[in-house]
């Protein structure tokens, strides 16, 4: 079965960074499309960003453009997301999805808060 293991997350101060890890299983990884999602309380999931399976395109939300990069290893079925410069508004639970599978890992909490 799909199994989605996110990582990395943690406690940060406002400018600093931290780089999310998702290891993927149960599915054959390179041929999805990989995204990063986040949710906080009360709101829908948004999406973050999203790579391609031989990594020649990715998206990126507005708000995360120019701090946030996605990538992934297929040999190692991770994704990644380097998340720079971070603000208190990034603050939020981050998961990895493969659309457009409905399949979601438990999330890592990211807390940016001075």
């Amino acid at each position: 079965q799909v199994q989605l293991v996110e990582s990395g997350g943690g406690l940060v101060r406002p400018g600093e960074s931290l780089r999310l890890s998702c290891a993927a299983s149960g599915f054959v990884f390179t041929k999805y499309v990989m995204s990063w999602y986040r949710q906080t309380p009360g709101k829908e999931r948004e999406l973050v960003a999203l790579i391609s399976s031989n990594s020649d395109t990715k998206r990126y939300a507005d708000s995360v453009k120019g701090r946030f990069t996605i990538s992934r290893d297929n040999a190692k079925n991770t994704v990644y997301l380097q998340m720079t410069s971070l603000k208190p508004e990034d603050t939020a639970v981050y998961y990895c999805n493969p659309p457009p599978l409905d399949k979601w890992g438990q999330g890592t909490q990211v807390t940016v808060s001075s």
